[in-house]
């Protein structure tokens, strides 16, 4: 990577692969629009340790967004983590906070996956919506539970391994998708380019009580979200709570 000639402000996203990630566009759409002398830039590196040698290469970097698979691995790099992202357990932004006197530089982590998917997801959840299946076990799990906690939705957590606090898809029987109105799917399964996989979960036993939330955003519309409409669910897919993220973390890099 060929470090900038500039003195700009430098945002940017770390995560592999990246090609799915709306997230320089908006970002740099965002910072034309509203005449902001800023950038921002993918980084998309193999392995977590690589993340030393961007910020070394980029000295004009003032903060990152963290994507899979990085939010849990990414936290021994940082120096602190905010309360929020603490009790989650994952870290999607990381603001750059510089004390140019002693040359000294900290990485504070944060979590704005949760505001986005509180905000996005808090209209839809009503009397019916008191349980929800979160599939997957990886750093977006742990915010989209945590959202759904705050609003006393109870979590059951699906992942392909059986451990103490997940079940597998062969395990979930009719009964228990019918008491879990609300699915989300964090894994990257449908994700573009490899739009024709999707969670190996009874689509058969959805009704149209229920809302199944992806949070994949490319393509518009997943195979798990095609499914679930094919039986009667609500679909909403992640492109709302990607720009509700990108505002909170936006926040936090300039507050």
């Amino acid at each position: 990577m060929a470090a900038l000639n500039t003195t700009k402000k430098l945002y940017g996203l770390i995560g592999y692969p990246l090609a799915h990630s709306f997230s320089m566009d908006y970002f740099n759409q965002k910072f034309k629009a509203e005449h902001i002398d800023a950038e921002y830039l993918n980084f998309e590196i193999e392995d977590i340790g690589q993340l030393m040698e961007v910020i070394s290469e980029y000295p004009n970097l003032d903060g990152l967004n963290v994507t899979a698979p990085y939010k849990e691995q990414v936290i021994p790099y940082l120096d602190s983590i905010d309360d929020g992202a603490r009790n989650i357990g994952a870290v999607n932004v990381i603001k750059f906070i510089r004390n140019d006197r002693e040359n000294e530089l900290k990485l504070r982590g944060y979590n704005s996956d949760v505001i986005g998917f509180g905000k996005s997801i808090e209209p839809y959840i009503d009397a019916k919506h008191r349980q929800a299946m979160v599939l997957g076990s990886g750093g977006a799990s742990k915010a989209v539970s945590y959202a759904l906690n705050k609003f006393g939705v109870e979590v059951m957590h699906v992942s392909r391994k059986k451990s103490a606090s997940t079940v597998t898809y062969e395990e979930l029987t009719k009964a228990m998708v019918h008491e879990h109105k609300i699915i989300v799917n964090t894994t990257p399964l449908g994700m573009f380019p490899d739009v024709d996989k999707c969670p190996d979960f009874p689509y058969r036993f959805l009704t149209k009580e229920h809302l199944c939330y992806d949070l994949i955003y490319n393509p518009d519309e997943t195979l798990f979200m095609k499914q679930s409409k094919e039986h009667g669910a609500e679909v909403k897919n992640g492109l709302e709570m990607l720009l509700l993220q990108g505002f909170a973390a936006y926040e936090i890099w300039t507050k």
